[in-house]
């Protein structure tokens, strides 16, 4: 390509590495790596003269190219994985890391994260020990299983447990319970991949006991049941009781698996919300094995919980998938320290912000929107009370609408989209949703500083708005 003469006069301005290179030295912070001012140096020269051939440049001096590079370095130096503010109202935000931790879950991770522990020692024998035993005991206090083991999640304690309990053998599940999870996570496929084979029965709407009952032959190795948390069937239906279905397997000797998705300690029904199974009822209707998750509604780390018969998780110990799968100490620092407070559910639910953000009253919320539109006083922005609805979230309590006061947020020569991106490109980034073209907070999510983070946000925005 030909260039013209003023590319070629652009690209004799444009500074060498090296000179570029002293310049951010300079201007740089001393515990920048060198290696990263290096390749800033060299991204912004590149980005410059891509510019110059385009005609897109109109100045390519040493100036210009710092202040480039500047930006490049600061955006190389901050962490990707970074703090935001929630303000969507959906408590379990899959996307936004799913369940907060409570401060005592924090403070084990710290305490065990810059220490030796007794992760796999007995200090009673002074011989290797199971991670497990950390959390095991606990788990069967709260739910009242013979055995417990923990995995890295759900998904994984699923696929465990059938290619432990059924390669080579037929598992009877309801086709309405036959459900798809983020990341096109499938029941069907998750049992092809453990060797089980799938034998479905029922039809999508209605499921009989004797559905199962008919399935049986020489080659059934487990009923399972999959509570379907992220959505409901509603009409003309019927679904078989795990209770019912726990009886017809040990009639006909057959092992009952409970997949319960999110899994929950606390029975909601008792904070005016819809009752979703319990694990401890799942248990106490005798089924074999449970699975469910760490990070959802039980407002923990991301794990899988196995709990059920000792003969069965013993089984399942000895698989030698367990081992590729096994959480590690940090989270079973913080699976122990949440569990610890279930032991007396005013606690729990006081003190883990899952549970704490899920029964918050609407006149709660109201105060809350009350403080942010205070904190936002002064602000070019017009701030509107709005009596919405939050979600639980995580693919739990899918038909659940929580009563929520919110704060509209308007800004004059910009539009709700934009906004939104701006909020979403700020320091701390502030995740909203929109509605009628004005952009939502809903204060059921935020946390403990976050009204400053927000009115910093909204005043760089304002200062920088055309």
């Amino acid at each position: 390509m030909e260039l013209r003469d003023n590319q070629k006069q652009l690209l004799r301005t444009l500074p060498g590495v090296d000179t570029l290179l002293d310049a951010l030295l300079v201007e740089c912070d001393s515990k920048t790596p060198r290696s990263v001012l290096t390749a800033a140096a060299r991204q912004a020269l590149e980005q410059l003269r891509r510019a110059i051939f385009q005609d897109k440049a109109t100045e390519v001096d040493l100036a210009a190219a710092l202040t480039l590079a500047q930006g490049i370095v600061d955006k190389k130096m901050r962490p990707n994985l970074t703090q935001v503010v929630n303000g969507t109202g959906v408590v379990v935000h899959t996307n936004l890391g799913r369940s907060l931790l409570a401060q005592e879950a924090f403070e084990r991770i710290g305490a065990i994260s810059n220490s030796y522990s007794n992760l796999e020692f007995n200090l009673k024998t002074g011989k290797r020990g199971l991670r497990y035993s950390a959390v095991e005991e606990l788990i069967c206090e709260i739910s009242g299983a013979e055995a417990a083991m923990v995995v890295n999640n759900n998904a994984g304690a699923v696929l465990l447990c059938l290619d432990t309990l059924v390669r080579g053998k037929e598992a009877v599940v309801s086709r309405g319970e036959l459900v798809e999870i983020g990341g096109a996570f499938r029941i069907p496929d998750v049992m092809a991949k453990s060797g089980g084979i799938l034998k479905e029965v029922g039809t999508t709407n209605r499921t009989h006991l004797n559905d199962y009952e008919g399935a049986i032959t020489e080659e059934t190795g487990l009923f399972l049941k999959v509570h379907t948390s992220n959505y409901q069937i509603v009409g003309f239906t019927k679904a078989v009781s795990i209770a019912e279905l726990v009886d017809l397997g040990q009639k006909r000797g057959i092992p009952v698996m409970d997949d319960l998705g999110s899994g929950t300690f606390v029975n909601f029904g008792d904070y005016g919300l819809p009752s979703e199974p319990t694990v401890q009822q799942s248990v106490a209707a005798g089924a074999d094995i449970v699975t469910f998750s760490g990070d959802k509604l039980l407002g923990g780390p991301q794990a899988g919980i196995i709990v059920g018969k000792k003969e069965h998780i013993e089984a399942i110990r000895k698989n030698p998938l367990t081992r590729a799968l096994r959480i590690d100490k940090l989270t079973l620092a913080s699976l122990e320290a949440t569990l610890r407070l279930y032991r007396d559910e005013a606690e729990a639910v006081k003190k883990i912000p899952t549970l704490r953000m899920i029964t918050l009253g609407e006149e709660e919320t109201k105060e809350r929107a009350n403080a942010l539109v205070k904190a936002l006083s002064g602000l070019p922005v017009t701030c509107t009370l709005l009596n919405l609805t939050s979600r639980p979230g995580g693919g739990s309590l899918p038909l659940l609408e929580i009563p929520s006061c919110c704060v509209g947020i308007t800004m004059e020569k910009m539009g709700a989209s934009a906004l939104e991106k701006a909020l979403r490109a700020s320091q701390t980034p502030i995740i909203v949703r929109i509605e009628n073209d004005t952009c939502i907070i809903d204060t059921r999510t935020l946390q403990e500083g976050d009204n400053a983070l927000i009115a910093k946000a909204l005043k760089t925005i304002a200062e920088k708005r055309p």
